[in-house]
This record gives C-alpha cells, sequence and structure tokens, in this order.
C-alpha cells in the first residue's frame, strides 16, 4: 500500500515528504483498512523529524480515529505541530471559536504541559474566499516554513539523540534480561516462578535502578515488557556480560561526546536556509516575503508581447499608484495586487517573474506584466517558472 513519488524539485533535495491516508469515521471504514493504521504511524513517528497534523477550519471534527492516531504518537509530543487550514473559508469570529475548540480537543488528547503550537492559513494556491486575515495568513506561513526549514539542521543532532536513547536502553535491557536470568531455578518450577517475575517486573525494575543508578526514563514500558515476556524461555537468556557493558559506557562518554562537536560545527557551516524551491524560494525580499530568481535572460525582438494588448487597461491604475520617475514602489504594488485574493505564495511568484530587472521596483510595462498573470492565474492556468520571450516586456528583452 506504500507509493513512492520523486520530482524534480528543489524542496525534496532537503527534506523527504511522508503523506499519510485522510483520516475516517465511522467503524466499518476504520476496520476495512486492512492493517493497524495507528501502528504503522508509530512506526513513523520515531523515525521522522516533524509530524504535521491537519484540521480543515470549516469542518473541524477529531474523529476517534484521528484521537487513536494522536494517541499513538505519545512520547513524540515535541515534534507535534498542527496546521487548521483552510481558514480563509469562514469570518474572523468564526475562526476565533474554531481555534478555541480545536485548542480544547488537542488539550484533551496531547497530554503536554506545553500548548502544542497552531499554525493558521489557507495552504493552497487559489483566492483566498473570505481575505480579511490575510496578514495572519501571511505571517504563520512565514513562521511554518521557517520551522520546516529549521529541520535538516536538526536532523543529526535528533539522529544522534536516538542514538543515545537506543544505548541506553540495550544497556537497561541487559540488566533485566540477566536479572530474570539469574532468578530462575535450575530444574523444577520454572513456569510458576516465571509468572512470578513477570507479575513482580516493577520490583525488578526499582531494585536496578537503585543498583545502578538509572534514570527511570531509560526503562521500556513495563505493561509491553510483560507482555512480551510471556512467550520468553528464560532459561535461554543470556547473563550480564560486564566488557560489553564497559563498551557502551565508553560509547556513552566518550565518542558521543566527539560526534556532539562534529555536529555542532557543522551545523555552523550550513547555510542559515537549507529548504529551497517552490513556496520556501528566496527571502524576505520583496513586498510578498520572497526573494527574486534568475533573470529573465535576453528576449526577442521580433516577437509580439502578448501583455500589450491590455496594457491601456492596465495603465490606468498604474498611474493612480503615485509613481515615481515612471516606477511604483513594492508596498505600492501590493496594495493593488493582493486585490486579487490570491496567497502570498502566488503573488510572491508574479512579483519574482514582474520584477524584469530586479530592481524592487514596477515600471509600467512589468505592472501591466504582473496584472497579466493575474488574470493567467486567476483562470486557472499554471505560472511559468521563467518568462517565456512572448511575455518578456519589449524595453526589458536586451536586459542580459
Amino acid at each position: 500500500r506504500f507509493m513512492c513519488a520523486q520530482l524534480p524539485n528543489p524542496v525534496l533535495d532537503s527534506i523527504s515528504i511522508i503523506d499519510t491516508p485522510g483520516i475516517l469515521s465511522g467503524e466499518k471504514q476504520r476496520i476495512s483498512r486492512g492493517y493497524d493504521f495507528s501502528a504503522v504511524l508509530e512506526w513513523f513517528a520515531e523515525r521522522v523529524d516533524r509530524i504535521i497534523l491537519l484540521f480543515d477550519a470549516h469542518k473541524l471534527d477529531i474523529s476517534d480515529e484521528f484521537s487513536e492516531v494522536i494517541k499513538a504518537l505519545k512520547n513524540h509530543e515535541d515534534k507535534i505541530r498542527v496546521v487548521l487550514n483552510k481558514a480563509d473559508q469562514i469570518e474572523t469570529q468564526q475562526l476565533m471559536r474554531v481555534y478555541g475548540a480545536l485548542m480544547w480537543s488537542l488539550g484533551k488528547i496531547i497530554n503536554t504541559p506545553e500548548v502544542v503550537r497552531v499554525y493558521i492559513g489557507s495552504f493552497w494556491s487559489h483566492p483566498l474566499l473570505i481575505p480579511d486575515n490575510r496578514k495572519l495568513f501571511e505571517a504563520e506561513e512565514q513562521d511554518l516554513f521557517k520551522d520546516i526549514q529549521s529541520l535538516p539542521r536538526n536532523a543529526a543532532l535528533r539522529k544522534l539523540n536516538d542514538l543515545i536513547k537506543r544505548a541506553r536502553l540495550a544497556k537497561v535491557h541487559a540488566y533485566i534480561i540477566s536479572s530474570l536470568k539469574k532468578e530462575m531455578p535450575n530444574v523444577f518450577g520454572k513456569e510458576s516462578k516465571k509468572k512470578e517475575l513477570v507479575n513482580n517486573l516493577g520490583e525488578i525494575y526499582a531494585k536496578i535502578e537503585r543498583e545502578h543508578q538509572i534514570s527511570p526514563g531509560d526503562f521500556p514500558s513495563l505493561r509491553k515488557m510483560q507482555e512480551l515476556l510471556q512467550t520468553q524461555d528464560f532459561t535461554k537468556f543470556q547473563a550480564l556480560k560486564p566488557k560489553l557493558l564497559d563498551t557502551v559506557d565508553d560509547m556513552l562518554t566518550n565518542d558521543i561526546a566527539r560526534l556532539m562537536v562534529m555536529v555542532r560545527q557543522e551545523e555552523s557551516q550550513m547555510p542559515s536556509q537549507v529548504v529551497k524551491g517552490g513556496a520556501f524560494e528566496g527571502t524576505m525580499n520583496g513586498p510578498f516575503g520572497h526573494g527574486y530568481g534568475e533573470g529573465a535572460g535576453e528576449g526577442i525582438d521580433d516577437i509580439e508581447w502578448v501583455v500589450g494588448k491590455d496594457k491601456p487597461t492596465y495603465d490606468e491604475i498604474f498611474y493612480t499608484l503615485s509613481p515615481v520617475n515612471g516606477k511604483i514602489t513594492g508596498a505600492n504594488a501590493k496594495k493593488e495586487m493582493v486585490k486579487s485574493k490570491l496567497p502570498n505564495t502566488v503573488l510572491g511568484k508574479i512579483w519574482k517573474l514582474a520584477d524584469v530587472d530586479k530592481d524592487g521596483l514596477l515600471d509600467d510595462e512589468e505592472f501591466a506584466l504582473a496584472n497579466h498573470l493575474i488574470k493567467v492565474k486567476l483562470e486557472g492556468h499554471e505560472l511559468p517558472t521563467d518568462l517565456p520571450p512572448h511575455l518578456i516586456p519589449p524595453s526589458k528583452r536586451r536586459l542580459e
């Protein structure tokens, strides 16, 4: 049931994205999956750097299965972020109610002292249905992107922490197994002794904790361990091997410390923005919080400029936006461009294409181009990655 797709997108050079099937409501649908959904998610949760839970603002519902899924993510709360999506489909007052209801519902399931971070927005490229909260959506989107962009920097550190956790668990496991082996009789009463030891496993944990000064957090789940031990033959367990334990201790004390220094050095040498491409493109330059890409390239003089026929209409708007020396600022251009209700990720891309000479200002031709691209997008077409010759303004066709 697991499918993989490879796409030529620079975002995927830095991160891999795992998309889970949608949450189902109703017992019949849940049973028909044919596999343990929560267990599969738990397996992935242990191995990923970030878990994003998506909720639709206009139909907020935490079904029984979703509750089970969130409970399966226990011990990974630090990785969880929540996105309240399609928030442009409801009015501000209702959005506040939905946000409050979501926080209350999550508080009952995610049992942590820290409040889980919820990002509110509309994460698609369609026009915003109710654009009243555009500024909020912009800020939330930038915060979420920054959070995702930090993941490659922290990935090595997380793997190192997992290695430390696993080493400690292996060490504790050795103490538990050898203690059970030591308690077993050589000849008679093996089964009854085994039952007694499984029932009293909590006391064995406490004894090991005291004798070896081990933190309670390093022990495996008591209930799960008792379940697994039911089917084991204790007489085949190994006795403690101090040499192997010394090797683990040496690794935790010395090797990990050296690795930690190397990871820190590597981190400091990494660029601040690791995830690039797509909606992550660029920095905070420009009026839409997105940077500029490569130049549009040289145009061809005899190709007709398709924007020309609509330019007189766009010129009328252009001259109402207070041009100085024939150009308008990014802030003034933004005031007009947001009237399209397109989200910032899309308008940022349009700005990047329209600002052909990369001076952070738009002249009348560039402004006309920006409006043409908005029209293209609103008609349901995809925006080009780079300007094709028929879109390059005539006066910019000799630019390198």
